[in-house]
């Protein structure tokens, strides 16, 4: 018998149980502090220290801003670049993808190559929107993109 007392049929005693018990103890311990590494759903952004609340409020605007509204009535995005109204869905990204180009050659014939795409969407406008407009931006090689750290948008402009 596994768990007899009698020394004839078993020499050396082991009591199993507390080792049972401390390995029991370590598997809970390493499920506990495990930690799983997540290879998608991640977007790195930092937040920039030289602009803000601290800005003045006369400074010139150095920016490229797309500005992308959520249109209640018809499930849509509306995006607009400076007072250029761009077509929403795929039919609109060439020409958002060429006013981005342009501006940023132009900043470039400026001497600001570092002159940022600012993203200016409201709260309801979905993700995938908004990273189809950074993958327009980096299609044109412009590094520098940047989240406006707006207000909530009621309704979309008016048209």
């Amino acid at each position: 018998m596994a768990g007899s007392q009698n020394q004839e049929e078993n020499p050396v005693a082991i009591n199993v149980v507390p080792m049972v018990d401390v390995i029991f103890c370590l598997c809970v311990f390493f499920m506990c502090s495990m930690k799983f590494k997540e290879m998608e759903g991640k977007f790195q952004s930092w937040l920039p220290k030289d602009k803000g609340q601290s800005q003045p409020i006369d400074a010139p605007i150095e920016e490229i801003r797309v500005a992308m509204f959520w249109d209640d009535a018809t499930k849509t995005t509306l995006r607009q670049f400076g007072r250029t109204k761009i077509p929403p869905g795929p039919e609109g990204d060439p020409q958002l993808q060429e006013l981005i180009k342009s501006a940023h050659a132009d900043w470039e014939r400026l001497g600001k190559p570092e002159t940022p795409v600012i993203i200016d969407a409201a709260e309801m406008v979905p993700w995938k929107e908004i990273v189809n407009v950074i993958n327009l931006a980096k299609k044109e090689r412009v590094d520098k993109i940047e989240f406006a750290a707006g207000k909530d948008y009621d309704a979309a402009p008016k048209k």
